[in-house]
């Protein structure tokens, strides 16, 4: 075998487009002029992608030959490796920025060992060792010459030079490690940072080399992802005060800089000028400086992208300011504004509990649209149609997430009276929705996100399900948008029963839509007796199975349409007195009525669960007291927000639902150390949502008591005594059969019920657990309900890389002194995941299973404890190892059994699924995982349904396993729940 820097490269055989940033759609993004190269030598250089083609393609040589440069072969994965390298390079900092040569080499490095390119990478480790080595010894040669000639790095700050300062970096990053010392390494930092400067570098990107340093070693300890946070810090209070702020500094500058923020945000018209009206030095001495050292590095770098107000693109917010800028909107409408605003701060600002997205970005603002989700009926006449489809531009405009009815209109074939035509259906006006979709972005911050949802029974369900397929009649095609089925339970039933289902146009079958239970079955066999008698002339007959298979097939290949049930999600709502819930919102967690009159709204907050645990139990005083004051701050959200549309306010005004949910629900599992995979886990999902549920409604009534009951109260559940527990026997009634849900209780209903029956609700609906995707990131938990996804990943996004590890895992290893960098290798060799990692004991591999190894049964148990309590639903996404039409069958028919009222996200990993991923380069979120668990994980896994005939998927289908996780770039979901 040649060595690598015996060969010479002809130019002209190395890939051209490995030369160029057109290969990588990260890199096209960003111009390679903003990067530079640091030589060993502290020079400074241009970033050539095309030294990296030539480095690759020498080590293919040292290992093929000369040979090896006419290869087709070699050019094609020199040029695939060359915009591996290089894309990975530019997302670690996304907005420009310098990389050390060596870290060039060690993204060859890894890229080569990702391809399976073994022999190519051993040359090149071998290449870069007797280099390393080579440069020592001459180094030692030269002796103590080298250190004399070492040039001097100078900064640039405010447009002057001077002399770096070694000990202002040392006392910016000891700043950040105080109280870490023991878990972190300031001096590892600080040579870090020190090797990726060169001379005349602004002082700002010595402040970025810290942050990329710290932000490196977050895979050894959990505590850098907290100095990261601290130094990011540094520069936040810099660009936001103008000045360099010490931490111990900050409280006072806080009381100095806050009133001057708030005139500053009015001047700019970013402000609502009546937060000029508070009492500003109250608040300002309520801000608490240390709640900033809270934050880990992606929480704050969250904040900073997309959340904290700017001024042509500089910063105005620091993260006290911006909690108490939310507070104040919500208080606005308060007799005591400052107590409450406070209060209200107080909760946001420990990470007790967080609003939603849409109301943190806009709360106090001038257009302050502070509700997450719409949801719309969409009519059955050309007007209608168009009119929903410019309500979905104007509430996503906003930042709201959207859930269409499409139900009523009619199909495909059916008569059209005005023309004497035939309807083209559904699909073509839901290429429009996709497209008004993409056209209309959340405010500049998202792409707009719609789900449209359709009914089992209409014609048009087969096309439906084909809606976000790769293939087939592109103007039929809805890429963009979100699916779900609106199944009624009659459906299901003849899925069980191997029975006939009957397709219809809704213009032939108008009351279908609004009807649920015992009523709908009469009247659709009316409607079969009919067809079969030839007075309805457009219908369709087909097996339910095929159809149920069509529907698991199709959720496998494309993701959707994701599965909900119409007839739970009525029977037991508290409002059917007034109307019907035609469908559910974008994230599947909202189920409120809609009409042509009223557009349905919902408000959306989290409680962080892991911070009202006290002893491994949770803490019911502390969570009253946050649920309190936090439906507090929901009911405000009803009569400040601004409403786009004036059926959305209507409908707000009339009925007042919120939608309180939780985060965290993993981190309990592990501060308890119980695995998902448990029956302790199911419990305590039964007994804390209890417990959220019972506060929530109790703080309904006494906000009822203060303001008033909600205009539509009298005929409610609520109103008839029937609180959601109790509605399971309303829809076992109306079910006949096939529900198996659990009825425990563990705390006294009787003062709530009590309550209610004095002072009614507040609010209609309550409780509705949302994905809380990036509000979970911002306060460092794990989302909603969601298992571990892995243990140690790297996620991608908007703000760069960020290595996630598992705080809890990494506590319970370095008890057994088991963390070293040999086990943090192997995490990261098995993606997270603990299974195939033999010194790990089996209590801490059934304890730190990931998503993939908890069979999807022990998610629908828990969600079905859930459910008992919830007013409304839960946005729960199954995951599946090895997926198979057999465990698809099983999964959802035990959903339907359980009462779920709907389902999200299928995530999914075929048999084949690890093959794939270690082949595709760069995959940095693949889930390599085998089609089987571990004998621990599945052991005590509840009895699955029996499945019938397995649906038209196997694990070795060629679906499109999700890798992504919410909030990852590319992961298509909506802003507004989370």
């Amino acid at each position: 075998m040649q060595s690598t820097q015996d060969i010479t490269i002809n130019p002209a055989l190395v890939p051209a487009a490995a030369a160029s940033t057109a290969s990588s759609p990260a890199v096209a993004a960003s111009a390679l002029g903003d990067y530079r190269i640091i030589r060993r030598n502290g020079a400074v250089v241009a970033f050539e992608p095309s030294k990296i083609a030539i480095a690759v393609t020498k080590a293919f040589l040292a290992v093929n030959g000369g040979q090896g440069a006419a290869s087709a072969r070699v050019r094609e994965l020199v040029e695939q490796l060359t915009a591996s390298v290089v894309s990975a390079l530019v997302r670690r900092q996304p907005s420009g920025g310098t990389f050390h040569i060596e870290d060039v080499q060690d993204q060859v490095e890894l890229a080569l060992m990702r391809s399976g390119e073994h022999d190519v990478a051993r040359a090149y480790v071998l290449y870069r060792a007797k280099h390393m080595e080579e440069r020592r010894a001459a180094k030692e040669a030269q002796g103590s010459a080298a250190t004399i000639s070492a040039p001097q790095i100078h900064v640039l700050e405010n447009g002057e030079r001077k002399p770096l300062e070694l000990s202002r970096v040392t006392s910016l990053i000891n700043a950040a490690c105080i109280g870490l010392e023991k878990h972190v390494d300031a001096d590892a930092i600080v040579a870090e940072t020190l090797k990726n400067l060169y001379d005349g570098v602004p002082v700002e990107e010595l402040h970025k080399s810290a942050i990329l340093a710290a932000r490196a070693l977050m895979e050894k300890d959990p505590a850098y992802s907290q100095v990261t946070a601290r130094i990011l810090l540094h520069t936040i209070r810099k660009e936001v005060f103008g000045k360099e702020v010490a931490q111990g500094a900050a409280a006072a500058e806080y009381v100095s800089y806050f009133p001057q923020y708030i005139a500053k945000g009015i001047a700019a018209e970013l402000l609502d000028t009546k937060l000029a009206e508070f009492d500003l030095a109250r608040l300002s001495k309520a801000l608490v400086a240390d709640r900033d050292l809270q934050f880990g590095y992606i929480g704050l770098q969250t904040l900073y992208d997309r959340y904290f107000l700017h001024i042509r693109d500089t910063r105005i917010e620091m993260p006290q300011a911006f909690y108490m800028r939310v507070a104040m909107g919500l208080a606005l409408n308060e007799t005591d504004r400052e107590a409450r605003a406070i209060e209200f701060y107080n909760l946001l600002s420990t990470f007790d509990f967080m609003s939603s997205t849409p109301t943190l970005f806009n709360s106090g603002t001038l257009r302050s649209q502070l509700s997450s989700c719409y949801l719309t009926t969409v009519s059955d006449d050309l007007e209608g149609i168009y009119d929903a489809i410019k309500e979905n531009a104007l509430l996503a405009k906003f930042a709201g997430g959207l859930g269409n009815d499409w139900t009523p209109v009619r199909a495909l074939g059916a008569h059209i009276k005005g023309t004497n035509g035939k309807s083209q259906g559904v699909v073509p006006f839901l290429k429009v929705v996709n497209d008004t979709a993409v056209a209309v972005n959340q405010g500049g911050k998202r792409k707009g996100a719609v789900c449209a949802y359709l009914e089992t029974w209409h014609m048009d369900i087969e096309e439906f399900l084909d809606l976000r397929k790769n293939t087939g009649d592109d103007r039929r095609r809805t890429h963009d948008m979100n699916t779900a089925n609106w199944i009624p339970d009659m459906f299901m039933k003849r899925v069980m029963e191997k029975g006939e289902w009957t397709l219809f146009s809704p213009s032939d079958t108008p009351d279908l839509h609004d009807l649920v239970g015992k009523a709908f079955e009469k009247a659709y066999l009316g409607y079969e007796a009919k067809a079969a008698a030839g007075e309805i002339r457009v219908f369709k007959k087909i097996q339910a199975l095929d159809l149920w298979r069509k529907m698991l097939s199709m959720l496998f290949e494309t993701g959707h349409p994701w599965i909900t049930f119409k007839d739970p999600c009525n029977i037991r709502s508290p409002q059917q007195h007034v109307g019907m819930v035609h469908s559910s919102n974008l994230c599947t967690e909202i189920t409120l009525n809609t009409g042509p009159d009223e557009i349905a709204v919902c408000n959306l907050g989290s409680v962080n669960l892991p911070a009202h645990m006290k002893e491994g139990k949770l803490d019911h005083v502390k969570l009253q007291k946050t649920i309190r004051t936090a439906m507090r701050m929901l009911d405000n959200v009803i009569d400040i927000n601004y409403y786009a549309v004036e059926k959305a306010r209507n409908a707000n005004m009339r009925h007042r639902p919120v939608g309180l949910g939780v985060m965290g629900f993993q981190d309990c599992l592990h501060m308890m150390r119980v695995p998902f995979s448990s029956m302790e886990s199911v419990q305590f999902a039964d007994t804390s949502m209890e417990a959220v549920c019972y506060y929530a409604y109790l703080a309904s009534t006494e906000l009822a008591e203060e303001r008033g009951h909600y205009a539509s109260y009298k005929g409610s559940l609520w109103d008839r005594g029937i609180l959601p527990q109790d509605s399971i026997k309303l829809l076992a009634e109306e079910r006949g059969g096939y529900l198996e849900q659990d009825l425990s209780s563990a705390m006294d209903w009787t003062p709530v019920r009590e309550r209610i029956a004095k002072f009614g609700m507040r609010n209609s609906n309550c409780v509705a657990i949302a994905p809380t995707a990036t509000i979970s990131n911002i306060i460092g938990v794990s989302a909603c309900i969601e298992p571990t996804f892995q243990n140690l990943y790297v996620k991608s996004n908007l703000s760069g890389e960020f290595t996630e590890i598992n705080a809890y895992l990494v506590r319970d290893l370095k008890a057994r002194d088991l963390w070293d960098e040999v086990m943090i290798a192997d995490l990261k060799y098995f993606d997270g995941s603990l299974a195939k990692i033999d010194r790990i004991p089996n209590d801490l591999r059934d304890i730190y299973a990931t998503a993939f190894e908890v069979s999807p049964s022990w998610l629908v148990e828990a969600a079905s404890r859930r459910q008992k309590w919830i007013d409304q639903a839960q946005s729960l996404n199954i995951y599946m190892a090895g997926a198979s039409g057999k465990k698809l069958d099983e999964t959802y028919k035990l959903a339907w059994l359980r009462g779920l009222k709907t389902t999200y996200y299928l995530r999914t990993t075929s048999a084949t699924h690890t093959e794939k991923s270690t082949s595709k380069t760069g995959a940095l979120n693949a889930v390599a995982v085998d089609g089987g668990m571990s004998a621990s994980a599945q052991a005590a896994a509840p009895a699955p349904v029996a499945p019938v005939a397995a649906a038209a998927v196997t694990a070795e289908a060629d679906g499109e396993a999700c890798y992504l996780r919410p909030g990852d770039d590319g992961f298509e979901e909506c802003e507004a729940c989370q």
